[in-house]
């Protein structure tokens, strides 16, 4: 007869721990395949226990294969394999990880951003359990359109915008895109998961060297890329950002080569005086350009959120080779985001941060 002593299981129900006692039994090779288990009744007078938690038990069992039912016969245990190592067997304690602590105080526009997720979650009911559209929602893709032409002068339709969880995922899709057959090259140094991205797709990299205005014009001109991934804007770790000229020294670049621009511009919003720069989006007339950007810098690392402007002769492209992939962000989070822009939230979050960043420069 089986003997189990289920108070010294711990918390929880008495049939899991009943199960879970039989099943590490059968793993375990000390309850044989073909063995008969005893019935219900005669176990949960054994046990001290319930007819119901002995049935509750063997169904689990069952579910899982490591039982068959037979009917007017009884319960036989199920051939299910070598067992598999495992340290649970030990029934060690959990070696609980230390909490993350907070990180003091923030710039961020707590009560607005959990009001506008409240405002949310009330008035739109239904759609949020509704799946994403691959590219995004329609409701964030017009929202961050009419933010870019209203506050930052660029002008992109809906359509060419795609919603993601931030840098290195946009990183992955350009990669995708684009393809593995192209050689990519990226300022040097830079932020690394660029090139770990790109070489974790299996691309060829090209490290060029940035000045103090930005990619070295000899570099530039010499390079064998396909692809030219840049931060115009204070470019990470050098914090260099590329004037004018310079800019269109990359256009030029990208119309005698007919090669790709990525442009990285997760820290625009926050040029100093004034609004952002052009950025190279906006002064490109062929179309060469895909435009990335991220909320995680302009609202909170934590905001997963990102998005990229394709040109319209990549759309195709895009749908081709990346559109099968479900957007990763939640549909709460961007309805949320399109309402906190919409209501111009966004922008005086924006403001006042560079207010304060420019007391703070005096």
């Amino acid at each position: 007869m089986l003997t189990y002593d289920l108070e010294k299981a711990g918390r929880g129900p008495k049939y899991y721990a009943l199960y879970r006692f039989i099943r590490e039994d059968i793993a375990a090779g000390i309850i044989r395949p073909g063995e008969k288990l005893p019935s219900k009744r005669a176990l949960s007078a054994h046990l001290g226990v319930s007819t119901v938690t002995v049935e509750a038990a063997y169904q689990m069992l069952i579910d899982e294969g490591y039982v068959q039912a037979r009917e007017r016969s009884g319960y036989y245990v199920q051939a299910v394999g070598a067992p598999a190592p495992s340290a649970a067997r030990g029934r060690e304690p959990l070696r609980l990880l230390p909490e993350e602590s907070a990180a003091g105080e923030t710039d961020f526009p707590y009560s607005l951003w959990f009001r506008t997720l409240r405002r949310v979650i009330s008035d739109q009911g239904q759609r949020l359990v509704q799946r994403s559209p691959n590219e995004g929602c329609a409701v964030l893709r017009n929202a961050i359109a009419r933010y870019l032409l209203r506050y930052r002068g660029m002008y992109a339709q809906p359509e060419q915008i795609v919603v993601g969880s931030g840098s290195e995922q946009l990183y992955e899709a350009v990669a995708r895109m684009l393809g593995s057959d192209r050689t990519y090259a990226i300022e040097w140094p830079s932020y690394g998961q660029i090139e770990a991205v790109y070489r974790g797709a299996g691309a060829r990299v090209e490290r060029l060297p940035i000045g103090p205005g930005g990619i070295e014009s000899g570099a530039l001109a010499a390079a064998s890329a396909d692809v030219l991934h840049v931060t115009p804007f204070h470019s990470w770790p050098t914090g260099v950002t590329a004037p004018a000229a310079k800019r269109y020294e990359y256009l030029q670049w990208a119309a005698r080569t007919g090669g790709w621009i990525v442009e990285d511009d997760f820290d625009s919003e926050f040029f100093m005086p004034g609004k952002p720069l052009e950025s190279l989006y906006a002064m490109d007339e062929r179309g060469a350009v895909i435009y990335l950007n991220t909320f995680s810098k302009s609202l909170a690392p934590s905001m997963r959120m990102g998005y990229m402007i394709l040109p319209w002769d990549l759309l195709p492209v895009y749908r081709e080779r990346v559109g099968m992939y479900s957007c990763s962000v939640p549909v709460l989070e961007q309805y949320a985001l399109a309402q906190f822009m919409d209501q111009g939230h966004f922008e005086r979050h924006l403001n006042r941060m560079r207010r304060k960043m420019g007391e703070e420069s005096k």
